[in-house]
């Protein structure tokens, strides 16, 4: 007597699903709205930037020194926040404005709550890597270790959210701005630390915050979850036939803010 091999269940096919990539871009009136937001909210970013330079030009640039970061200083650690705001001259300023607005826009037009999330990551480990390598000696501030953020996770976002024209973007982006990359090997009075710091934060972002909504809505339409069927409700009963919501029961309206979130 031979032993056949059994097909595989159902869950087994639902977890060898993988995402499919899209070619197009997404509905046009939603990519159009994301890109109105994501313009007006660079809009706005700038213009603290430049009100911030105002205040710190008038005074003497007292604030770079005050509330910039400096190696390993245990006081200095929540400047992390405040650094990013920060700059020791107007050339400084112009120099990050730029590439600031063009990859904070591309980075902001698929959400801007993703966008806010990855911001906050971004800081948060582009300060850290400045804190812990940066000599006590020496202050760091400006927005460079954001931009570099924004420019990895724009390099890395079409990849995990499998959209074909944002990896073109990230390609495109990558190869215009290359020089960019001379900044992250160490220089005198540059602070390539937060540079390398932002661009590891940009990349984890691409991978933390990549669309899972899409993967999960394949997923449930490969279990067999497509218009005309049942959707598992939890506790194993089935959905009325007809019904396409992958949430169901008492814990449906969670599930549906957490996709709109994209989380």
């Amino acid at each position: 007597m031979s032993n056949q091999p059994q097909p595989p269940s159902r869950a087994g096919r639902c977890t060898a699903v993988r995402r499919a990539w899209e070619l197009g871009a997404g509905d046009p009136a939603a990519v159009l709205a994301g890109a109105r937001r994501a313009f007006f909210v660079m809009v706005g970013v700038l213009a603290v930037l430049w009100i911030v330079q105002i205040a710190n030009w008038a005074d003497g640039y007292r604030l770079s020194t005050e509330y910039g970061i400096r190696g390993r200083d245990v006081a200095s650690l929540p400047d992390i926040i405040t650094a990013p705001f920060l700059h020791f001259s107007w050339a400084h300023l112009e120099g990050n404005s730029g590439p600031l607005f063009i990859f904070g826009f591309l980075a902001a037009y698929r959400g801007v709550a993703k966008f806010a999330a990855l911001t906050g990551l971004v800081v948060l480990i582009s300060g850290l890597a400045a804190w812990f390598s940066e000599s006590p000696s020496a202050i760091g501030a400006g927005a460079s270790g954001v931009v570099f953020g924004y420019f990895g996770y724009i390099m890395v976002r079409g990849f995990f959210d499998r959209h074909v024209i944002d990896m073109l973007v990230g390609v495109v982006m990558a190869l215009c701005f290359a020089y960019q990359f001379t900044v992250l090997l160490p220089h005198a009075n540059i602070g390539w630390q937060a540079h390398i710091g932002g661009l590891v934060g940009g990349l984890l972002g691409g991978w933390l915050l990549r669309d899972r909504r899409a993967a999960r809505t394949q997923t449930t339409a490969a279990a067999g979850g497509g218009p005309g069927a049942g959707v598992a409700r939890p506790g194993g009963t089935p959905a009325k036939p007809g019904s396409t919501s992958p949430h169901a029961g008492p814990r449906a309206e969670l599930h549906k803010q957490l996709d709109d979130l994209g989380l």
